[in-house]
């Protein structure tokens, strides 16, 4: 029985997304709708003028990506209609627990009740009013709310998780298309779709097939390219770091991670939390600030492709990095507020992965003439993802403007010198 359609979406990426009624009332849900109010990009504003896109067109192209997965002729074949509905409702709900400014909120959620956005989304899949939608479709909402992480785990069909949240999933497609399109630093065409029909399974595991190499060696390079230019830009870094500042600083007498039920973390968003920032005394001048764009300085910037024994223990050691900031505060004459260090892989910022590409190989495959499929290596044939998946962590020294000069000859003193091509001003 062909699917009763709602009507349609028109999305600037995609074009015209098609919906089911069931997902039209997901949709409609309070949690879906405050995603309206929850930003993809918070910080990059003020680099990228354009980056003003929500996780809700996000979660709407994330569910119309997993919808042309399951369309693929290799996998629909091993899926049910359930499966498939459910999986693009999954798709949609993924993001729903994200807190205000995105992935700048992780770091609270960590910090103070060792929970990731994921393990929120979960929860408000499982105990909000999506509940009661799920019900009534016949969903698990417990499964469903696995399912939208990655992690429901059912038996002989991991290939549905891994459409969600895998090396190479929709949710990535997705943001990256999006990211790209809305900042304008399209610094490598995609072309997910040909990635897509490239998907097969093999065993129980989604594999791209080595005809479309050409299009998963793009898909790799623009994820390097936009971590790079857009999601660890230093000016969009800084914002997040102020903003992850003042969240700090406030929640205490705002109670941002305080919430008891579902209901009281959908009333923080974006506009709720920043007016409250706003009015806080402990962050209203943070706030001030961002509003007049006086923002955090740069003043040192080093990138590592190779192993190196500081690096390693500035990336991965807590203490560490709080030695080198107290050493760098002396030898500055500042306040240890006034340094801060930076680097991708620490889970209290917003992007913590520092390895570009897993370290494990994407499954891809080769068919011969009569249609086996042979497992590959692809570092075997892709020179490109055996130099990709290596090592790159970058490290940064921000200060206020005050004390920049001070900041940036102590910094050089205590880690060393900055390589020539990093020097850049603001």
């Amino acid at each position: 029985m062909p699917k009763a359609y709602w009507g349609e979406i028109k999305d600037p990426v995609h074009g015209y997304v098609y919906i089911t009624q069931a997902e039209k009332n997901i949709i409609d849900t309070y949690p879906m709708q405050r995603l309206r109010r929850i930003r993809q990009l918070a910080g990059s504003e003020y680099v990228y003028p354009g980056a003003n896109h929500t996780r809700f067109e996000h979660c709407i192209g994330v569910m119309f990506l997993a919808g042309n997965t399951l369309d693929n002729p290799h996998i629909s074949q091993k899926v049910t209609e359930e499966e498939t509905d459910m999986t693009r409702i999954s798709a949609l709900l993924h993001d729903c627990g994200h807190g205000p400014f995105s992935h700048i909120f992780e770091h609270l959620l960590l910090k103070n009740l060792q929970k990731t956005h994921e393990d929120i989304t979960s929860w408000i899949v499982e105990k909000s009013e999506i509940a009661d939608e799920l019900s009534k479709i016949g969903y698990t909402p417990a499964e469903t709310g696995k399912l939208a992480v990655g992690k429901m785990h059912k038996p002989e069909k991991a290939f549905l998780d891994q459409i969600i949240s895998s090396a190479v999933d929709v949710d990535k497609m997705d943001f990256i298309l999006r990211d790209t399109y809305h900042t304008g630093a399209e610094y490598g065409f995609i072309d997910v779709y040909r990635l897509i029909h490239a998907l097969d399974i093999l065993g129980e595991n989604l594999a791209v097939e080595l005809g479309a190499l050409s299009a998963l060696e793009a898909f790799m390079i623009a994820r390097i390219e936009s971590f790079k230019s857009i999601y660890f830009h230093r000016m969009g870094r800084a914002a997040q770091i102020m903003l992850a500042d003042a969240m700090d600083k406030a929640n205490d007498e705002l109670g941002l991670t305080s919430f008891k039920t579902p209901e009281e973390y959908l009333q923080l968003d974006d506009y709720t939390v920043w007016a409250a920032l706003k009015k806080c005394k402990a962050s209203h001048t943070i706030i001030e600030n961002l509003e007049r764009r006086k923002m955090l300085k740069c003043v040192y910037e080093r990138t590592y492709y190779e192993k190196d024994d500081m690096a390693t223990n500035l990336f991965g050691k807590e203490n560490y990095r709080i030695q080198i900031r107290s050493e760098i505060a002396k030898e500055a004459n500042v306040d240890l507020e006034k340094v801060i260090i930076d680097v991708p892989t620490v889970p209290s910022v917003p992007y913590h992965k520092a390895v570009m590409v897993e370290s494990t190989e994407i499954p891809v495959f080769t068919k011969n003439t009569k249609g086996k499929r042979d497992l590959q290596k692809l570092s075997d044939s892709s020179k490109i993802f055996e130099t990709l998946k290596g090592f790159m962590n970058i490290i940064r020294v921000y200060t206020d403007v005050q004390n920049r000069e001070s900041v940036e000859k102590a910094t050089v003193k205590i880690i060393g010198n900055i390589p020539y091509e990093t020097k850049s001003s603001f």
